[in-house]
Order: C-alpha cells, then structure tokens, then sequence
C-alpha cells in the first residue's frame, strides 16, 4: 500500500536531502568547508522561495516584498496605486551590470533606499549597477504623522 506525504512534509525532506553533505573523502573537504557549503544552500534555497513569493506578491497591489521585472521594451516598470499596509515596501530587482537605478515616488512622505547589495539613498540621484545580483529597493513611510493604516502611492523604477 503506497502512503502520501503530506506536501510540507515532503518539501521538507527534499530540502534536508539537498542540504546533507556528501561524506565521501574523494572531494577532500574539511568539516568546517562542508558547514559553510551547507549554509550556502540553505541560503540559496531561502533566496529561492522569498522569490516565489514575491513573484506572486507583483501581482496584488498590497502585498510585500515584490518581484519586478522589465519588459524588453521599456526602460522603466510604473507601479500604480500601490498599498503599503506595514511600514515598509521591498521591490526585488536584478539589474545587469553597468545599467542604473532610479526611484521616484509621487507621495514626499515616502523614501526610497537601495538596502541590498549595499545601501544607498535615491534622494542622491541614480545609483549605477556594478554586478549581477539581487538588488532591493525599500521605500518606507517617513513622514511627520503616524502612517495611515493603507497609503496608497505610484512608482516608478527606471533602468537605463
């Protein structure tokens, strides 16, 4: 008689497999190399799902972080009528080397940082790209008053 693994448990496993490391002596590596390829994985594997997940999230205008992506013929991606419901907003980008960055908002109460790979405020201009990485853009409330429980703006994120 053939079980079922619940999926979560199934997912789980797989991801234990993926992560165990090989125990043979052939490649040579110290258990301290074999830990720090473990968190490799591990790290790759979160990056992964975290982008599963915000792929979906481009698609609802209230849920974040998100994924965005450039259409072959556009220099920029608009974002209208965006909800920010916490405090703050992550836009996932992978720029390639050499391009530039911009961010413009239409609320002032609204900042927007480059936090990965290393931060950098939009306020000072573009920021230029110099390697193919995932690139995170936040744009937080910083206004005088408390944030209102759903603000509502547009962006746009230029890539030239």
């Amino acid at each position: 008689m053939k079980k079922n693994l619940p999926i979560g448990i199934g997912v789980v496993f797989l991801l234990l497999i993926a992560c165990e490391p090989q125990t043979t002596t052939s490649q040579g590596k110290g258990s301290a190399e074999l830990a720090e390829q473990r968190q490799k994985n591990v790290a790759a594997i979160e990056d992964s799902i975290n982008n599963s997940h915000a792929r979906v999230a481009s698609e609802r205008d209230d849920v974040c972080p998100k994924l965005l992506q450039k259409e072959v013929d556009r220099q920029s991606i608009k974002r209208r009528a965006e909800v920010m419901v916490d405090d703050h907003c992550d836009y996932y980008l992978y720029p390639q080397s050499g391009q530039s960055l911009a961010v413009e908002v239409n609320d002032s109460q609204i900042e927007a940082l480059l936090i990965v790979p290393k931060y950098y405020d939009f306020a000072n201009g573009a920021y230029q790209v110099t390697s193919y990485d995932k690139h995170v853009i936040r744009l937080s409330y910083n206004g005088a008053t408390y944030k209102p429980e759903r603000l509502q703006y547009d962006v746009k994120i230029s890539i030239n």
